[in-house]
């Protein structure tokens, strides 16, 4: 009884590391890591904006509130300096006709929130910079200058995160497999994509990539090797009218890497197929590539996707995501390559073929008929 949970066990876990095993996932994260890169990490500052966008959003709110609470701690410092130097500290118990170089600094508080009173503009008026000394004069201007470089770095960083075409593609959806079936007398490969937004992606472009491990005449062995994927929709696949869900497929035929397929051996394949949806977003103009990834199981072999779009009493037109992703059972050739040679063999016998070795010969009729 152990052995045998022990075997389930093993080959659950194998199975589903297996399905795993997968270089871009279903939400379009892509599953790579680099190693011994010979580059230092420090060229990664050198583009450094892009560096902040890339984080994460805990990282990027430490490092948004790091910098201000930094500089206004580090001027803050400066200015206490500036005022111990003067001797306007009250520790120093200065004259009564002294003036200091900064109002109502009395120690390391005070210089703080004078710090964060510059730097934020906020200028409440109860300390403020005299013109005793030139070192405090220089210090106001530049930290006034330097807080308008990071305010406007880091909000802008923020903007920029925030309104990301990323974030709009999180409303495209593709269906949860892909189906082969017959479509117009084709065996193909479907996939069905929705806009969740009612403001479309203009400019849409759909295309695939089939990542497969294949060894080269030379004895190479190519991990994730790339082939092209066409899909195409009934309206063509440039300038897609993305206002509903649409059923987009590649024919498999002669030149498409799923002839060779058959629904008894797709389940020992080994390939991964990535689709990618390009466009442009209509509100911002910017870009945005939507991704996901169908690997041999999530392919159903004789299933079509069912019906979703639907015409109400009131002529409104209804989509009913429900059934976004159910299929159906139909009926499918097993193969490509049996569909092919079913329809050549029935275009053979609506032709006529001439048979050269056939030879008519005339024989002449004679009467033996005696009356």
């Amino acid at each position: 009884m152990f052995n045998y949970l022990r075997k389930r066990f093993t080959s659950h876990i194998r199975e589903r590391s297996r399905r795993r095993a997968r270089l871009v996932s279903k939400d379009g994260r892509c599953n790579i890591e680099f190693g011994n890169v010979e580059q230092s990490r420090f060229v990664f500052l050198i583009d450094i904006w892009t560096t902040i966008l890339d984080l994460k959003w805990r990282y990027k709110m430490t490092i948004f509130i790091s910098a201000f609470l930094g500089s206004w701690f580090l001027f803050g410092l400066l200015w206490y300096v500036v005022a111990y130097i003067h001797k306007d500290l009250p520790e120093f118990n200065p004259s009564i006709n002294h003036t200091p170089c900064v109002e109502n600094i009395n120690g390391l508080t005070s210089a703080f929130l004078f710090s964060l009173e510059t730097q934020v503009t906020i200028g409440y008026g109860f300390r403020c910079v005299t013109e005793q000394c030139a070192t405090a004069i220089f210090l106001l201007i530049f930290q006034s200058i330097l807080g308008v470089i990071i305010n406007s770095f880091m909000c802008g960083a923020i903007l920029a995160k925030i309104s990301r075409s990323k974030n709009r593609a999180k409303t495209i959806t593709f269906s949860r497999n892909a189906v082969i079936s017959k479509r117009g007398g084709k065996l193909c490969l479907l996939i069905r994509v929705a806009n969740l937004r009612k403001s479309l992606l203009i400019g849409s472009h759909i295309y695939g990539k089939l990542l497969k491990t294949t060894i080269t005449p030379e004895g190479e062995t190519i991990i994730l090797d790339q082939v092209n994927i066409e899909f195409v929709v009934d309206a063509g696949n440039e300038n897609l009218f993305f206002i509903s869900p649409l059923t987009i497929y590649h024919i498999i035929d002669r030149n498409s890497p799923f002839f060779h397929m058959a629904a008894e051996t797709i389940l020992q394949q080994d390939f991964e197929l990535v689709v990618f949806l390009d466009g442009t977003v209509e509100a911002t103009s910017a870009t945005c590539q939507v991704r996901t990834s169908y690997i041999p199981e999530e392919v159903l072999w004789g299933y079509r996707f069912a019906p979703i779009v639907s015409k109400t009493k009131e002529g409104k037109y209804r989509v009913d995501f429900q059934n976004f992703s159910k299929t159906v059972a139909v009926d499918t050739p097993h193969c490509a390559f049996c569909l092919y040679n079913e329809r050549e063999a029935k275009a053979k016998e609506k032709k006529g073929y001439d048979n050269p070795g056939f030879v008519l010969s005339e024989v002449s009729e004679t009467s033996d008929t005696k009356m």
